[in-house]
C-alpha cells in the first residue's frame, strides 16, 4: 500500500501553528506593567491639567 499526503491538511497545519506563533511573540513583545503608583498617576494627570486650562 502506497501512503498518499494530504497537501491541503499540511498547508493548513503550517499555517495554523505559524498563527499560533505570531500570536506568542506579539504578546511578548507588550511591556509588563508592574509596580504602577496610581495615586502619583493621577496627581500627573492633575497637574498637567491645570497647566493647561490656565
Amino acid at each position: 500500500m502506497s501512503t498518499t499526503r494530504l497537501k491541503r491538511k499540511h498547508r493548513k497545519n503550517i499555517a495554523r501553528a505559524n498563527n499560533k506563533q505570531r500570536v506568542i511573540k506579539q504578546l511578548l513583545l507588550t511591556p509588563v506593567l508592574k509596580n504602577v503608583d496610581i495615586e502619583e498617576l493621577k496627581a500627573r494627570f492633575n497637574k498637567s491639567e491645570a497647566t493647561t486650562v490656565a
